[in-house]
């Protein structure tokens, strides 16, 4: 052992969110040894929409093929959902089925609170590999010619940990993506969240799809209703950084003033009440690229910047993210190689799999933030279920997701029946 370490690894993971505990399964998988560590203690609540897409499905099923009897056993923590439900400023609804709904006895997604789904997932890192270090936080990263000496305080106490590689998922506000790939937040690739929890709201959609209202007070941006287990609702609404800025904006006091007084939503919270309180978090979106990975780091998640511009959806790309980090790891473990060219790779894969989706829902984004037109695409396809189904298509189809950015696109809706 070092002398100036507590202990040595090959890798350290920061963060046990859906990021760092992804990468720790699949690195286990692969019979790697490495520590995790988290400055909380499990469970604990996170701040979220709670939403899981079918690109969550999917990884979750590669972690775990009985991800579902993990997850959806206990109806009092996850609640099925298999759709989207659009609803435009004009109140007009599209639902959005997911693609593979009604085709499959799993579900295509679902939605749970993060205290709940977290440290379900937490449960399924395989100690024989995973040394999780709870209440430990990070505090200091400093390269040596051994590798990276992290100072951590555990339990109270100061330790150092010496490792090969460090991987930062400790999601926003990450100190790896900080302090070694130089990350600062950018208003226009940065979103403010406020989320709670309320019991009693009415009108919930029948098959369970999550709902996103577009609303004129929040673009670009929505309202968003999600149906949790025991008749609550996860409420929230999330808006670009620089317009709250630049219009001065108070979201929560925004969000219930919405409330309060749109028709349709206030018949819909006569009897809603708030379970706890409202709560705000920072959502750094993906709408840009960044540095992924440096000499001895890698970044994954929320750490990364990988949240949805469009959707907001952060889970399904930090577990991606995790599953690429694995597999690079493994490659550097082998070659002995964790320089800064050699890690390059994890960027190139990432964004290989992720960019042109990112891209596509940068622009989604500036088109929900022009009321008429997206009024407009939401109101033909409400009438056309050919449209209906290129739209379903788009949330797991990306070349499909480009029609969007073809102005013929526009076009031959205006002229569709």
């Amino acid at each position: 052992m070092n002398n100036s370490a507590d202990f040595t690894t090959n890798v350290l993971i920061v963060g046990a969110g859906p990021a760092g505990a992804s990468t720790s399964i699949f690195l286990a998988k692969e019979k790697i040894p490495h520590i995790i560590i988290d400055k909380a203690v499990f469970p604990r609540d996170k701040i979220c929409g709670d939403a899981l897409s079918a690109k969550s499905v999917d990884i979750l099923n590669r972690l775990n093929p009985n991800w579902a009897d993990h997850f959806l056993a206990d109806k009092n923590k996850s609640l099925a959902c298999n759709g989207i439900q659009f609803i435009g400023s004009d109140n007009t609804a599209l639902d959005i089925p997911f693609a593979g709904e009604g085709k499959q006895a799993k579900p295509t997604g679902f939605v749970s609170k993060r205290i709940d789904f977290d440290e379900q997932l937490v449960n399924l890192l395989d100690q024989q590999y995973a040394n999780l270090a709870t209440d430990t936080s990070l505090k200091d990263i400093e390269e040596t010619k051994d590798g990276m000496l992290v100072t951590v305080m555990q339990n109270g106490q100061q330790k150092k940990i010496l490792a090969k590689l460090v991987l930062g998922a400790e999601g926003r506000g990450s100190i790896v993506a900080k302090k070694l790939a130089g990350h600062t937040m950018d208003a226009a690739h940065f979103s403010a969240g406020i989320r709670g929890y309320y019991k009693n709201v009415s009108g919930m959609h029948e098959k369970n799809f999550i709902e996103l209202h577009f609303l004129k007070e929040f673009q670009p941006g929505y309202l968003w209703i999600f149906p949790l287990p025991n008749g609550q609702a996860n409420v929230g609404v999330g808006m670009l950084s620089k317009h709250i800025s630049n219009k001065k904006v108070n979201l929560k006091q925004l969000m219930l003033d919405v409330i309060a007084t749109h028709p349709e939503l206030k018949k819909r919270f006569t009897h809603a009440v708030i379970d706890g309180s409202i709560e705000g978090w920072g959502l750094p979106l993906g709408s840009k690229k960044r540095n992924l990975s440096g000499n001895r780091f890698l970044l994954t998640g929320d750490a990364a910047s990988l949240i949805d511009p469009f959707t907001g959806e952060g889970i399904g790309n930090a577990l991606v993210s995790g599953l690429v980090a694995s597999r690079i790891i493994k490659k550097a473990i082998e070659a002995d190689d964790f320089s800064a060219n050699f890690l390059q790779q994890y960027d190139r894969d990432l964004y290989k799999k992720l960019w042109t989706e990112l891209k596509l829902s940068h622009y989604l984004q500036i088109l929900s933030s022009k009321p008429r037109l997206f009024n407009f695409v939401v109101n033909k396809a409400s009438k056309s279920a050919s449209l209906k189904a290129t739209i379903s298509c788009m949330f797991d189809n990306v070349d499909v997701r480009k029609k969007f950015t073809n102005p013929l696109f526009y076009l031959k809706i205006l002229f569709n029946r």
